[in-house]
C-alpha cells in the first residue's frame, strides 16, 4: 500500500500572511485526502520547523513503513531537538521502559514492540493479572511490579521498582465503565477518573520527584479518539482521555528543558477482548469510523507508542 507523506511549515511561523494560510489550508486537504485514497493508503501531513530538518528520518521511516498501516490524516509538528538514533535496527537499545497495564491486549503489545526494538521492559499491571504478567516478563527478559496504581503507596512502590530509573513511560492502563450520563453512578465516574487520568498524574510527578524519569526521556499516554470526539454513553471515560491531551499539552514545556517530550495516542476503534464485549452493531460502527474502515490491532498501537519512544522522536512534543 502506498504511504504519502505532505511536509509544511507551521503556520504560525510564518511572518507572510499568505503563506500563513496557505500552510493553515494543507490541514484541511490532507485530513480530506486521506479519506479518499483507496486500497490501504495512508497520508500524514508534518509541519516542520526549520530547525528541525535533521530530525525528519526517524518520523520518515515510520510513516513511509508498514508499522504506520493504520495512521492516517494526522497533522504533526516537528520542532527543535538534540537527539538522535544511532541504530536504526534497535533504536531502543541501552534505554529502560515501564509500561502499565502490561498483561494482555494493547499493553502487552507495546511491551513486546519495545523490547523487540531493544529496550529493557518493566511491565506493571494489577496484582490480579500477576501470572500473565509474570509470563509475559519473563518471554520478553523483563521485570514484572504487580501493583494497583490507585493505591495510596503506588508511587513509593513503583519508586522502589525502578531503582536505576527509566528513560520510556508508557501510561497504558485504563477501565471503561459505561452509562449515559443521566445514568451514571459516582461510583463508576470515579473509577474511570481516578484509573485513566488520576494515576498517570500521580505517578508520573512521583518519578519526577523522586528522580527517577530520566533526562531526553519519553512520555506516551494512552488516550482515545473518545476523548477528541465524544461518545454516547462514555462521558467518564471521554473526559478522562481528554485530560490525557490536556495532560500531555501542560507537561510539554517542563519536560522539553529536560530533553524529554510527552505525547498522547488516540486510537480509534482497536479490536480487543475488552471491546469484543460491545455489542456487534456498535462495533461495527467503530470500525468504520476508521479511515480505513476497519478496526485496528493491538500491535498497531504498540509501532506509534514504540516509535514515539525512540531518542529521534524528541520533535514531536504535546501532541
Amino acid at each position: 500500500s502506498a504511504h504519502i507523506v505532505i511536509l509544511g511549515r507551521a503556520p504560525e511561523s510564518l511572518d507572510d500572511p499568505l503563506a500563513s494560510v496557505a500552510q493553515r489550508a494543507l490541514e484541511g486537504f490532507s485530513r480530506s485526502l486521506a479519506k479518499e485514497l483507496r486500497n490501504g493508503a495512508t497520508l500524514q501531513l508534518l509541519y516542520v520547523d526549520p530547525a528541525a530538518q535533521d530530525q525528519l528520518e526517524g518520523a520518515l521511516r515510520f510513516f513511509l513503513s508498514p508499522k504506520s498501516a493504520f495512521i492516517s490524516g494526522q497533522v504533526l509538528r516537528l520542532t527543535a531537538c538534540a537527539t538522535q538514533v544511532q541504530d536504526w535496527s534497535r533504536p531502543l537499545a541501552g534505554r529502560k521502559a515501564l509500561v502499565t497495564g502490561a498483561a494482555r491486549g494493547i499493553g502487552a503489545a507495546i511491551a513486546e514492540t519495545l523490547a523487540r526494538d531493544g529496550a529493557e521492559v518493566v511491565l506493571l499491571d494489577v496484582p490480579q493479572a500477576k501470572a500473565d504478567l509474570d509470563a509475559l516478563a519473563a518471554r520478553l527478559g523483563g521485570r514484572s511490579v504487580a501493583l494497583d496504581i490507585c493505591a495510596s503507596d503506588a508511587s513509593a512502590h513503583l519508586l522502589e521498582a525502578l531503582p536505576e530509573g527509566i528513560d520510556i513511560v508508557v501510561h497504558n492502563a485504563g477501565i471503561t465503565r459505561d452509562k449515559t450520563l443521566a445514568n451514571m453512578t459516582p461510583e463508576y465516574w470515579d473509577a474511570v477518573l481516578a484509573v485513566n487520568l488520576k494515576a498517570p498524574q500521580v505517578l508520573t510527578q512521583a518519578l519526577l520527584d523522586g528522580g527517577a524519569l530520566h533526562d531526553n526521556a519519553r512520555i506516551v499516554l494512552l488516550a482515545s479518539i473518545s476523548g477528541i470526539a465524544g461518545n454516547r454513553g462514555q462521558a467518564n471515560y471521554a473526559a478522562s482521555k481528554a485530560g490525557l491531551i490536556g495532560l500531555a499539552q501542560a507537561w510539554a514545556p517542563l519536560l522539553a528543558k529536560r530533553g524529554a517530550s510527552i505525547n498522547a495516542v488516540a486510537p480509534g476503534f482497536i479490536e480487543t477482548r475488552m471491546t469484543a464485549a460491545i455489542p456487534f452493531a456498535l462495533r461495527e460502527t467503530g470500525r468504520r469510523m476508521s479511515s480505513l474502515g476497519q478496526g485496528g490491532l493491538p500491535q498497531d498501537v504498540a509501532e506509534a507508542v514504540a516509535w514515539l519512544g525512540q531518542p529521534g522522536s524528541g520533535a514531536v512534543n504535546a501532541q
